[in-house]
């Protein structure tokens, strides 16, 4: 394609559809014997996503191959029974609701830092995090594999760097220094190899943890800190804004 980016400064790829061929790169997974994990959260109201999330999910992620998905949630008598294909697996985790959203987002990263090195680390090899209030009405295949991968905000694409919505206060542990920024990633669909999401959820809980020592919030919560992480440790695949655009535009 030559109407969009489609590498990095960094030599990083971005992906679009059309970018790629789908039935090789099946291929070469599937030689590999790979596990891939799926994350998310679905706490006080946001259990109301669950089936559409689930059962699009189910349907469209990694069809063919093997899935955990990891469902976090204060509601676990809300879900139904949801009926997986033959490959993916389900594990229901109940987790404790906060009273107020901001803590939700903040803990989300410590109780995935904490559940991989008890538990996701010994099943999947790639782990992805995912928003519970998403859909997905096309496949997301083996296209998205790779060590540190982020998503482009669908959002701030096309916005000016000086006008994308960093953290530019620089007592916050998320900041990032006037003039730099490669991308606006989302912080509703990121992952990587296991190890590589270990090393991102414990920093930027550790940046948030020490934002709020010193009484600080940063702009956008986790997803800043996400930004500012991988301003420094640069992913080795970019998903464009297709793999997580907003119906609103």
């Amino acid at each position: 394609r030559r109407d969009v980016l489609v590498l990095t400064p960094w030599l990083a790829p971005i992906v679009w559809e059309g970018t790629f061929n789908r039935d090789i790169l099946n291929a070469q997974y599937m030689q590999k014997n790979l596990v891939t994990g799926v994350v998310t959260f679905a706490v006080k109201k946001y259990w109301f996503f669950i089936q559409g999330f689930m059962s699009s999910a189910n349907k469209y992620f990694l069809a063919g191959h093997q899935v955990n998905f990891y469902l976090f949630t204060d509601s676990p008598e809300q879900i139904s029974h949801l009926q997986m294909a033959p490959e993916n697996h389900l594990c229901v985790i109940p987790v404790q609701n906060h009273s107020h959203w901001q803590d939700i987002s903040v803990s989300r990263m410590d109780i995935i830092r904490r559940y991989i090195r008890s538990q996701f680390q010994y099943e999947v090899d790639y782990l992805y995090y995912i928003d519970i209030d998403v859909q997905l009405f096309e496949h997301i295949g083996v296209e998205i594999i790779d060590t540190l991968v982020a998503t482009i905000s669908p959002w701030q694409y096309t916005a000016r760097r000086d006008s994308r919505s960093y953290e530019t206060r620089t007592e916050s542990q998320a900041a990032i220094p006037k003039g730099e920024g490669d991308f606006y990633y989302t912080e509703g669909f990121y992952g990587g190899s296991v190890a590589e999401v270990y090393k991102l959820t414990r920093a930027c809980f550790k940046g948030v943890m020490e934002d709020r020592e010193n009484g600080i919030e940063a702009r956008w919560h986790d997803e800043s800190h996400l930004n500012r992480y991988l301003l420094y440790h640069k992913p080795t695949r970019l998903l464009s804004p297709e793999y997580y655009w907003d119906e609103e535009l």
